[in-house]
């Protein structure tokens, strides 16, 4: 009976270009300079590595449709590329791939880069592109921000959250997180915000304003993977391994409404519960050291706590302002700023949450750096909160 991958897959090296809005830079060069440091970091060739897994979501903006491009890019050894995308999630697809390739002994060395290179379009949020005609159907008027606002009402309908309450919460969710980028050198946005900015900012879609949403920023980030054995013969120490690796997607449930009420993510509560018991996790609220969560906005990491059953239901507000997440705080979330300052390049954001969760388990976070590292958590969430895929990826250290 399948186990999971557990300590199966090693991180041999981690890179990421600095986010923002890079008119220096074409995607190719945003590859180019995440995978520079990511192999100088793991200490090999690029004839050394097996196969690779690249992602991008916006192709007819990008890189295209086909995996050559990456292999261009980074001249890799005529080995087998494959390009993946699952809307915001595709940065996980790609590290997927490449992890479930070393877990299965089909290769010993294997990429995964994601790459999203936006700001050249002049679009304030994401492109407008073709969904399928199914989609189209129902998705005739939808915006991101129209849809996670749907959201807030749920949850403060279902809670008896006051409208007030709420909105300071996802207030504080938005100034942690300008906090935290401030102190990371490749963030996008690095200024500071104060609530009284945050709570009296232009509304977007009610409750969310302009601080509550992230924005949409060029970059890249890249790992390499491999064995806990070869990366010990290579002197890594501490190996640093996968724990598990899970990712939901939606079947209809949610967008059926019959037995959803709009004020959670279905998907985000089975891949977190699937991922505990592959790492073997029995308390998450007490076991994991860091999270990075998909926080495209302030409301989405709020609800997401509760669906990685870290706060109870009902309970994240409370947690948020008592500072719970905060880079202080009992478990930090978003200590490197998040998609919401750190930036979100959307091919290359779930990598990207992975590489500030392999710098803080090294020790190498510098001025954001917590003590006792132990267990991290990366969330990577894709579509609307009726309709989406999310993935779910524990990390730490294999001693």
């Amino acid at each position: 009976m399948a186990s999971g991958i557990k300590d199966k897959v090693a991180i041999l090296g981690m890179g990421c270009a600095k986010f923002g809005e890079r008119f220096d830079a074409d995607a190719e060069d945003l590859m180019v300079e995440a995978f520079e440091e990511c192999i100088a970091d793991a200490g090999i060739d690029a004839p050394e590595i097996q196969a690779a897994w690249g992602s991008t979501t916006f192709d007819e903006m990008g890189v295209g449709k086909s995996a050559i491009p990456y292999s261009q890019a980074l001249r890799l050894p005529n080995i087998p590329v494959t390009r993946v995308e699952n809307y915001c999630a595709s940065g996980s697809e790609a590290f997927r791939g490449a992890a479930y390739a070393v877990a299965s002994g089909a290769c010993d060395i294997a990429l995964a880069i994601g790459v999203e290179k936006l700001k050249d379009t002049g679009f304030g949020g994401l492109p407008n592109t073709n969904p399928g005609p199914l989609n189209s159907q129902w998705w005739a008027n939808i915006t991101a921000p129209g849809g996670f606002a749907q959201l807030a009402s749920a949850y403060c309908a279902k809670h008896g959250v006051g409208k007030g309450d709420f909105k300071r919460a996802i207030a504080h969710v938005s100034v942690k997180s300008h906090a935290n980028g401030a102190l990371n050198e490749k963030a996008h946005l690095r200024r500071p915000i104060t609530e009284e900015q945050a709570l009296s900012a232009p509304i977007i879609a009610e409750p969310l304003g302009l601080y509550d949403c992230c924005g949409v920023s060029d970059g890249a980030a890249c790992a390499i993977l491999t064995t806990p054995a070869i990366a010990r013969s290579l002197d890594k120490d501490p190996v640093i391994t996968v724990k598990a690796l899970q990712i939901a997607a939606s079947n209809g449930t949610e967008a059926s409404f019959n037995q959803w009420d709009g004020s959670y993510f279905l998907t985000t509560r089975v891949a977190s519960q699937r991922a505990y018991d592959e790492a073997g996790v029995k308390n998450p609220r007490d076991d994991l050291s860091l999270i990075e969560v998909h926080d495209c906005f302030s409301v989405t990491e709020l609800v997401t706590m509760e669906d990685l059953h870290i706060s109870p239901e009902g309970t994240a507000p409370a947690d948020v302002m008592d500072g719970f997440y905060d880079s202080d705080g009992t478990i930090p979330c978003q200590i490197d700023g998040g998609l919401k300052c750190f930036g979100h390049p959307i091919g290359a954001s779930g990598i990207r949450m992975l590489y500030e969760m392999y710098l803080q388990l090294l020790g190498r976070a510098v001025e954001r750096q917590r003590d006792d590292v132990d267990l991290c958590l990366t969330h990577n969430l894709g579509g609307f909160p009726h309709e989406n895929v999310a993935a779910v990826c524990i990390v730490g250290r294999n001693d």
